[in-house]
């Protein structure tokens, strides 16, 4: 990985600026994290590290102390990825697109299907609301959740009864 501690497919058109507080983008101390970097969003369940880098630059000190400042000030929303940003903002190296086949998921409430992206395909990922296994519960599946059917528990017990 070069000189990179993590590795992961980015999305650079994403507009990350959301994912932090009014109160993050006011305080000038709290802001200068980004000063001359350019933040990719990237998924932080499909990432690679290099742990003997990881360590070595106590990765998980930096990560956990943006995670108490976030504890005493609510300085960012959505989950796991903007401590990451704060960290590793610009310094992410990319990684294929086809590791990560995001947004299978679409949107649940709203019935929103996605194909894949083109190319070779290594990991599907059902990022989003919709997840495969709720929408072929309720009969009403995306084309590519018939992907996931066969590991679908209820599907696989009702198969299993007719079975008997």
């Amino acid at each position: 990985m070069s000189t990179h501690v993590l590795g992961a497919p980015e999305y650079c058109h994403a507009n990350f600026t959301h994912y932090f507080t009014e109160k993050f983008w006011g305080d000038p101390v709290f802001s200068k994290a980004f000063i001359g970097k350019h933040p990719c969003y990237f998924n932080t369940g499909v990432m690679v590290i290099d742990v003997s880098r990881w360590r070595d630059g106590r990765f998980t000190e930096k990560l956990e102390s943006w995670m108490r400042l976030q504890k005493r000030f609510r300085i960012y929303e959505l989950g796991s990825l903007p401590p990451f940003l704060l960290v590793f903002a610009g310094d992410v190296m990319g990684v294929e697109h086809r590791w990560n086949q995001h947004g299978l998921g679409g949107d649940n409430i709203r019935g929103l299907c996605r194909d894949l992206h083109p190319g070779p395909v290594s990991l599907l990922h059902w990022s989003g609301k919709g997840k495969p296994w709720l929408r072929l519960d309720s009969k009403r599946p995306c084309p590519l959740d018939s992907l996931w059917a066969p590991y679908d528990l209820l599907m696989v017990d009702e198969a299993f009864k007719f079975q008997l």
